[in-house]
């Protein structure tokens, strides 16, 4: 069982990141899709702050006999899931820029084409 003053502590932490997220989520700073996995972060946090038997459960398990020990590994698989959504984040984003870089220089390509061939054509003009 988690000590009152300490549970009352950790609700206003998890109330806190909310409210920042929340905030980055209204100035548009993150977008909703990629702000979800850190909302299911927060609320992970707040069921296992009034709920912690459940952590000594997910603890035995898988046969861990510490519950610390399973709080370091629930929040380093949470970390984990976080860095692979990341990463697959900027792994799309960068194919997105590859594909614009490439339609950009097709562009340009033509533009300077369609400029040397209007310069030809003045030129024969005169």
């Amino acid at each position: 069982m988690i000590p009152r003053p300490l549970q009352i502590t950790l609700s206003i932490a998890v109330v806190c990141y909310f409210i920042i997220i929340l905030y980055y989520l209204k100035r548009r700073m993150l977008e909703l899709k990629y702000t979800l996995i850190w909302l299911a972060a927060g609320v992970v946090m707040g069921i296992m702050i009034y709920f912690p038997e459940l952590l000594v459960r997910f603890a035995r398990m898988l046969g861990i006999e510490s519950n610390m020990n399973g709080l370091y590994i629930l929040c380093i698989a949470f970390i984990l899931m976080i860095l692979m959504t990341l990463t697959a984040i900027v792994s799309r984003q960068q194919m997105k820029i590859r594909t614009l870089i490439q339609e950009i220089s097709m562009l340009e390509k033509r533009v300077r084409e369609m400029e040397s061939n209007a310069g030809n054509m003045e030129g024969r003009e005169k």
